[in-house]
């Protein structure tokens, strides 16, 4: 198991955010997470992390069966985790190259790994200043290329992206996931070998946009900082796209009544 969570209550000063949060996800998987602004998505990445206004109330978190839940954010990072910000901050005096070798520890050349992002020119740059969406976006990417983390936490990684630039980005998780690791093309036609995967996800999107680009395997919907559902990740977003999310309330209502 890469990542477990046992019934897990988080606060945010004086307000209960996440309810009773339980959620396995083993090694290989890529889980795609689903809910309306404010139902506490961002929130559960912030406490898999380790931020500190995350209080929990209960619960415990686990890492390849380790206890991390009063870790900090730098030995959790040290441990093999490693997190996309959906708003990251900007840092005047600190070039995004330099982040970048921190990050690899000088394990991996900055240029080749920009590169796969069509970023090097980018790399002389202050961190994240003057960055559009979408460079934002490359920018947290090509940090998590450099870290090369097991398990990955990715806030809405397509928002605020242009189109062309969301499969950029869904090529690029596609590689820190090793997703396309095992396959091999011949003409037209892509060919499939045995490969067991070891990188783990957990991706919040609001749109859906990114399963265009990310072979996932199981999604799941957080309605008033509960988790709903649990299921083929296009057929969830399908449901939702159809019904709204007020059919995953009147789900939430029910499972709470037959309690």
């Amino acid at each position: 198991m890469m990542l477990k969570v046992e019934n897990l209550t988080v606060r945010i000063g004086e307000k209960e955010i996440l309810k009773d949060i339980n959620l396995e996800i083993k090694k290989g998987e890529v889980h795609v997470l689903f809910g309306p602004n404010g139902s506490g998505k961002t929130t559960l990445l912030s406490a898999l992390m380790g931020f500190d206004e995350c209080r929990i109330v209960s619960g415990k978190i686990y890492f390849k069966d380790e206890d991390i839940t009063t870790l900090s954010i730098d030995e959790r990072a040290r441990k093999g985790m490693g997190i996309l910000f959906q708003r990251p901050p900007s840092i005047r005096g600190v070039r995004l190259g330099q982040i970048v070798e921190i990050c690899s520890d000088g394990r991996k050349n900055p240029e080749s790994l920009a590169s796969v992002l069509n970023f090097n020119e980018f790399l002389d740059r202050e961190l994240n200043v003057g960055f559009s969406g979408g460079e934002l976006k490359r920018s947290e990417l090509l940090q998590l290329l450099a870290q090369d983390p097991e398990l990955v936490l990715l806030d809405e990684p397509e928002s605020g992206v242009d189109i062309e630039s969301i499969e950029l980005i869904g090529e690029a998780i596609g590689e820190l996931l090793e997703r396309e690791t095992g396959k091999f093309r011949e003409g037209k036609a892509i060919h499939k070998v045995r490969y067991e995967r070891k990188k783990s996800a957990l991706i919040i999107t609001h749109t859906g946009y990114i399963l265009d680009h990310i072979d996932a395997d199981i999604g799941h919907v957080m309605i008033e900082g509960r988790l709903c559902c649990l299921g083929n990740p296009r057929e969830i977003l399908k449901s939702i796209r159809s019904f709204g999310y007020q059919e995953c309330v009147r789900c939430l209502q029910s499972n709470n009544l037959k309690r």
